[in-house]
């Protein structure tokens, strides 16, 4: 495949085999398109990750996966500040953890599978685009396609050549792993554990894998200071969960989800610009409340993959089709849970209260990510519920500040 002036020509070129990137190239690879993808590190690689999977990921990936699940996850026990524990569990799993290495591996050899071209160890180094198509520029040779789909995380160089007007917002974590051990113990075998006290608007999490506790801290905040002495006290804070000596931790970017405060004044979107489509982490397509970015970097990848396949020959009404996907599917529920943050993150105390006397209304909650219904349905019955009780907490919580 090449074109007149010898590169390497490709209907579709995909940067990054992440999740998103991944399984966009398996869905287009298995509806008959050539398919590039291009990676810069090689595959299985470790990345620091908490690897939580909310188990609405049932509804839109095959069966398959389960076969690297580390661990179903059944409940959430919350605390504040490491103390009054609070466990709430749910009869069906809510999330499922897995370790990033074997997870990502998994959806690239699918891709393989389905016939993707795939080149690991090629960092692009430029991009370009005309009226024609995208050439792709890496160290080892020069890629030309119809299309592009940046799929390379949360410093997205897609994302940076062709979207100078994005957000270049992202939230700061911090994060180890515990070998399972003598002394390391965990919330529980099927649950998380959820500090909602342990960072300032954020929280502190450790996630049960089969030979490890994900342990970590974030913060959904513009600016944030002493971030590893915020890590340090949770860990002190949860010695009697994690038990354990902990790693060093690692450090990542969050790419949070929030609105474009240009829009609606004439400026290209987020997520879309001539032939580019931006996916996943790249897209900055995290939940806004609990950082969950796994599910949706699989969704994108695949509402991108079939707004590209339904318009095949019109490049530019496949990039719209993939805006409009978004629009519907996605990002109404981030603007619902980008609310409950502002409010959760704002008073933690407050928060947690709430959530030990309506213990029900987390529980409806956890058919949000069980997938059997969306945020904008769970809201408006759960302010009806709250509404009883918030007045009077919220007078004690800015007491208590």
């Amino acid at each position: 495949m090449a074109d007149g002036f010898g590169l390497a020509t490709y209907d579709v070129i995909i940067v990054g085999m992440g999740p998103a990137g991944a399984t966009a190239a398996a869905a287009l690879s298995r509806g008959g398109l050539t398919v590039l993808g291009l990676d810069k590190d090689a595959h299985p690689r470790y990345k620091v990750c908490g690897g939580g999977l909310s188990a609405r990921i049932d509804h839109v990936l095959e069966p398959g996966f389960h076969s690297v699940v580390e661990q179903s996850v059944n409940g959430v026990q919350f605390v504040y500040r490491g103390q009054d524990p609070l466990l709430i569990e749910s009869a069906r799993p809510i999330a499922y953890m897995v370790m990033r290495d074997r997870f990502d591996h998994y959806l690239v050899q699918a891709a393989i599978q389905a016939g993707t071209h795939i080149r690991t160890g090629y960092g692009v180094v430029e991009l370009t685009q005309d009226l024609h198509g995208v050439e792709v520029v890496t160290a080892q040779g020069r890629f030309r396609a119809q299309i592009v789909i940046g799929a390379d995380g949360a410093n997205s160089l897609v994302a940076r050549r062709f979207f100078p007007q994005r957000s270049q917002y992202r939230a700061p974590a911090l994060e180890s792993e515990v070998p399972i051990a003598e002394g390391v113990h965990g919330p529980a075998a099927t649950a998380i554990l959820v500090d909602v006290g342990a960072a300032r608007q954020g929280y502190g999490w450790i996630f049960p894998k089969k030979e490890c506790l994900s342990v970590g801290v974030g913060e959904f905040r513009l600016k944030s200071r002493s971030l590893r002495a915020t890590f340090d006290r949770f860990v002190t804070d949860e010695r009697g969960v994690i038990g354990g000596l902990v790693p060093r931790p690692a450090g990542h970017p969050i790419p949070v989800y929030e609105e474009s405060k240009a829009q609606g004044q004439g400026v290209d979107s987020q997520f879309v610009a001539g032939r580019t489509m931006l996916v996943g982490d790249a897209a900055h397509l995290v939940d806004p409340l609990f950082g969950e970015g796994i599910y949706y970097a699989i969704r994108s990848g695949q509402l991108a993959a079939h707004a590209i396949l339904a318009h095949r020959d019109e490049h530019h009404v496949a990039v719209s089709a993939y805006e409009a996907a978004l629009e519907r599917e996605i990002l109404p529920d981030f603007r619902v849970t980008a609310r409950m943050a502002q409010v959760i993150y704002a008073f933690p105390r407050l928060a947690f209260k709430l959530l030990r006397r309506y213990q029900d209304v987390v529980q409806d909650y956890f058919e949000v990510l069980q997938g059997r219904t969306t945020a904008q349905q769970f809201l408006p019955n759960a302010k009806k519920r709250l509404k009883a009780s918030v007045n009077d907490l919220l007078l004690e919580a800015l007491h208590l500040r």
